[in-house]
């Protein structure tokens, strides 16, 4: 098969050993698209390589058709059109994926769709509802909102009730946070977040993609019992914050990674997914949003819109092109 490799920081479509046989309880997938994630943005820079035993070949979540079942799998049958979580592999003509990790495509979406859904509204949900454990009317503020994880999370904070407040780098992403649902928001590039959300309300979780020097300013926006969810360290990863103030307030400060969870631990938030969002993606209350889509073998292209950050959404790769 063919499959990127990472040569000095350069994307290249190659030639590659076709994925190993698959266990007991795993599938073969015929690669039709691939999300590209700031995940693989890292990998390539050489700072986060995958979880021990997990294919080099970056991706974490693809959109394809089911080639072959393990002995034990039940929910699907070669010929499926499906999308998959992973932990690595996905900018490649195969993967193979423990069957807990694959979702059937929502009705009426297509495969194409379907590939912008598993990375960030996994990632989404895991971190507002099941660690940040947001209750219905809880305020909500999404760091880098028209992020692909913040435009997915804007529209589940839309769909189950939680007003958030969105951060962003230009008056044109703002503008389209606030179309999919946000409630209001800031552009960055015009000073401290503080005074706007605290004049919003405050918030009562706090998604953060950026660590460093947004953590203390977090925290000082935070209400009581408040819980700030870090997913990222766009910004750094040094900060400095009054622990005190914290305490006073029952803030919580919780680390949060998807990539080196466990197929089972995985399955279980694909399981919520496919029980609470799937319905809304299939009725059209809920959309993924797709920036733009390039050719796999234009990997470094696609990936250089990411770095400047020039993406509202996700940005795809088109491995077979079928829809």
């Amino acid at each position: 098969m063919y499959a990127i490799a990472i040569n000095d920081q350069t994307l290249i479509w190659q030639a590659h050993d076709t994925p190993r046989d698959i266990a007991a309880d795993e599938v073969r997938i015929d690669v039709a698209w691939a999300g590209m994630n700031r995940a693989d943005v890292m990998q390539r820079a050489g700072q986060y390589p995958p979880p021990p035993g997990e294919s080099e070949i970056p991706g974490l979540e693809i959109s394809g058709t089911i080639a072959e079942v393990g002995r034990n799998v039940e929910r699907f049958k070669p010929g499926d059109k499906v999308c998959a979580l992973l932990a690595g592999g996905g900018y490649a003509e195969q993967v193979v994926v423990a069957e807990a990790q694959v979702l059937p495509i929502p009705q009426g979406l297509g495969l194409r769709d379907a590939a912008a859904l598993p990375e960030v509204f996994a990632t989404a949900w895991l971190n507002l509802y099941m660690e940040g454990a947001a209750k219905r009317d809880e305020r909500i503020v999404l760091h880098a909102g028209a992020s692909g994880v913040g435009t997915a999370a804007i529209q589940l904070c839309r769909a189950f009730g939680n007003p958030c407040f969105v951060t962003v780098g230009n008056q044109e992403k703002l503008d389209a946070c606030k179309r999919l649902g946000a409630d209001a928001g800031w552009n960055r590039h015009e000073g401290s977040f503080v005074t706007p959300i605290k004049d919003w309300g405050g918030a009562d979780m706090i998604l953060d993609p950026v660590g460093g020097d947004y953590i203390a300013q977090d925290l000082q926006v935070l209400n009581p019992d408040g819980r700030v969810v870090l997913i990222g360290l766009m910004g750094g990863r040094d900060a400095q914050i009054d622990l005190g103030h914290m305490l006073m307030k029952r803030q919580r400060l919780i680390g949060s990674t998807l990539r080196s969870r466990s197929p089972r631990a995985k399955g279980a938030i694909l399981d919520a997914l496919h029980a609470h969002v799937w319905p809304k993606l299939a009725n059209g209350e809920i959309k993924p949003l797709i920036y733009k889509a390039w050719p796999i073998q234009d990997a470094d292209t696609a990936m250089q819109h990411m770095i400047d950050n020039a993406n509202t959404g996700k940005v795809l790769l088109s491995v077979s092109g079928e829809g």
